[in-house]
């Protein structure tokens, strides 16, 4: 297993130094996939913007928004993210029955919820080509076309993420690990 750096304001590449600065404001710490991810400190801007974009931009309220990356986390095995998006869900006030549905790969407590895990499971799955029926299954639940492309760039940043944390192994962090999550 290679030992990827985790870098801070005292080791990082000049360019990442304004980037661990932001995610340290908006956290209060600097995040463990952060401090991987200054290594390449345009990933770790790309991440940051497309995190941005996800939380505030996209047409989903806090419970639509855990779904879609409790979905993509738990389906790409992510020790990291599931901890730490349980911990990111309790301070967006999403219900501990939502999350645990997540987590557990149980039943969401209301049909739209499910009907979005499932779409994007099948976005996951079939790498971005739905059938139709599966689009239109979607669409009957009660999302719109938005909802399709704000999918598409949850998936974006959580592979960004996922994929860091996978080769780099990253340690869940100290507050998160109350949350601690490995698939059944």
């Amino acid at each position: 297993m290679t030992d990827f750096q985790r870098f801070d304001e005292t080791n990082a590449p000049e360019a990442a130094l304004p980037l661990i600065e932001k995610s340290k404001k908006a956290f209060g710490r600097l995040p463990g996939l952060h401090a991987v991810m200054a290594g390449s400190p345009a990933l770790l801007e790309g991440y940051q913007v497309l995190h941005r974009l996800f939380a505030e931009e996209t047409a989903f309220d806090a419970d639509e928004k855990t779904v879609v990356w409790q979905t993509i986390n738990v389906y790409h095995e992510c020790h990291y993210c599931v901890p730490a998006h349980t911990g990111i869900a309790k301070m967006m006030g999403v219900s501990d029955d939502i999350s645990n549905a997540l987590r557990d790969e149980t039943p969401l407590p209301n049909p739209k919820l499910e009907a979005l895990r499932d779409f994007t499971l099948v976005m996951l799955e079939s790498r971005g080509n739905p059938s139709d029926a599966q689009m239109q299954a979607f669409l009957d639940a009660g999302y719109e076309q938005r909802h399709v492309l704000d999918i598409i760039l949850g998936l974006a940043q959580k592979v960004m993420s996922n994929y860091t944390n996978h080769v780099a192994q990253t340690p869940v962090d100290e507050v998160m690990q109350k949350f601690a999550w490995t698939k059944r």
